[in-house]
């Protein structure tokens, strides 16, 4: 076997990129994915009304298309072969799978019915398999979403756009329809901490208040000398901070798309409240609001922690939203894994202890920042991949199958694999459903559906 071998596991970007100038003309890379399609996060967590984020699917579908990588889907990782498995067939592993898990809120009431983690909803509307059956209650006027993050936001703006917009999306059919019975008008998004800790961006901020037919509901009072306190602060904060007092200070002005809306739909920020407790219905089968505890802050800027005060509010509501963050989960048992802070010890991307294997991504430095965060990412651990090559840290003495050996071991457990020609068909099959209906793609969200599509 001529050149290098390496397996790259659930990744949105060819980990092997150029990265500086600098390359390998002879690696050969073999993808991994455990469901039949690709993309991952930009398929499935990227909000549907932002398709101009999604334009990253087309570096991947360059790289995956050259004659030196392969993909191959529908193949899970420590279950239909082991990390163990894989480093024999190949000189290098690198696993990126992500952050598959949610953090909980960890209190009374939390399993009731209307409550959902952001992933899981996140998941359905966006066509997750494993949420296609999620059918969230939809039927309430009132929604709390916990978590000030751009997640949080993606939902507010997502149960409260107009159907217009989100028919021109590739937002799920089933989804579609159940946000048509949607009878959520008003939008609370809760944190535990101050508006100078909020961890969405100016961005999705400024789309979220110029949302037609809806009014922000900032209260001044949270906002009182805060346009001081950024000063000095780095000019993202500084923008985002002053957009907030801008809204709160502003008097609700008429939107064009209201004229049509008596009422419009309102959404707005909660500061420093804890969730303390959901709280039941009469009869206990389903939330009907949510005991939250009033915090103080202790410190300052992004370090400043939340302590309660003993006060605490209840805020009613029919549907809970829990965005307070994801979590990685171990793959397998060979594989190092810090179950503290959910990532796989590493430095620079190199598994701690374990030469030839490597990490890129949320797994590797825990579930924070946005794609471009990500692929720089993947630059660093290719890097080190790289160094590791051309400094004989890596054994390519030895010649390593890759998927000539992975391919007998699925094939011997049952196993066919989704090649990225097979995707190409799934994919066009969504585009042209989606041209029926007036859209970009309508999501085949059956993983079952999709291999029967391509004859598996």
């Amino acid at each position: 076997v001529s050149g290098y071998r390496i397996f790259v596991q659930h990744s949105l970007l060819l980990c092997i990129s150029p990265s500086s100038g600098q390359h390998h003309d002879l690696a050969q890379v073999d993808i991994y994915e455990k469901l039949p399609v690709p993309f991952g996060l930009v398929r499935f967590g990227v909000a549907p009304d932002h398709p101009e984020v999604k334009n990253v699917i087309n570096t991947f579908t360059h790289t995956a298309r050259s004659d030196r990588c392969a993909y191959y889907g529908n193949v899970t990782v420590g279950r239909d072969v082991t990390v163990g498995e894989l480093q024999q067939a190949y000189h290098a592993v690198v696993l990126s799978y992500g952050a598959e898990d949610n953090r909980v809120l960890g209190i009374p009431g939390e399993n009731l019915s209307g409550v959902y983690s952001a992933r899981a909803f996140v998941g359905w509307y966006n066509g997750l398999p494993e949420n296609r059956d999620l059918k969230p209650d939809l039927s309430c006027e009132t929604a709390l979403i916990v978590g000030h993050g751009n997640v949080a936001l993606d939902i507010a703006r997502i149960l409260l756009s107009p159907l217009d917009f989100l028919r021109k999306t590739d937002i799920t059919d089933c989804s579609l329809a159940a946000l048509a019975c949607s009878k959520v008008k008003r939008v609370w998004l809760a944190g535990r901490r101050g508006p100078l800790q909020v961890a969405f961006t100016i961005k999705e901020l400024r789309e979220m208040i110029n949302l037609p037919g809806t009014q922000p509901v900032l209260n001044p009072a949270d906002f009182t000398g805060l346009e001081n306190a950024v000063k000095d602060a780095p000019r993202p904060r500084k923008r985002l901070t002053e957009l907030m007092v801008k809204t709160a200070l502003e008097k609700p002005r008429e939107k064009a798309a209201m004229v049509q809306a008596a009422i419009p739909r309102l959404w707005g920020l909660k500061f420093q409240r804890s969730p303390q407790e959901v709280l039941p219905t009469p009869d206990g089968t389903r939330v009907r609001g949510v005991r939250m505890a009033l915090t103080r802050l202790e410190g300052l800027g992004e370090s400043a922690k939340a302590v309660p005060t003993g006060d605490v509010e209840e805020l009613e509501c029919g549907l809970v939203l829990s965005s307070i963050g994801y979590r990685s989960l171990p793959l397998d048992p060979a594989v190092p894994f810090d179950t503290q802070h959910g990532v796989i010890p590493n430095s620079s991307g190199r598994v701690m202890g374990v030469p030839g294997l490597y990490c890129s991504g949320w797994v590797k430095r825990g579930p924070v920042g946005v794609i471009i965060t990500t692929m720089n990412d993947s630059f660093d651990t290719a890097q080190s991949v790289l160094e590791d090559l051309q400094g004989g840290v890596l054994d390519v003495s030895v010649s390593r199958e890759g998927f000539g050996a992975v391919g007998s071991i699925l094939h011997s457990r049952g196993i066919r694999p989704v090649s990225f020609s097979d995707w190409e068909k799934i994919d066009a099959a969504e585009v042209a459903r989606g041209k029926a209906a007036g859209k970009p793609r309508e999501k085949i969200v059956d993983p079952q559906e999709m291999l029967q599509l391509i004859g598996h």
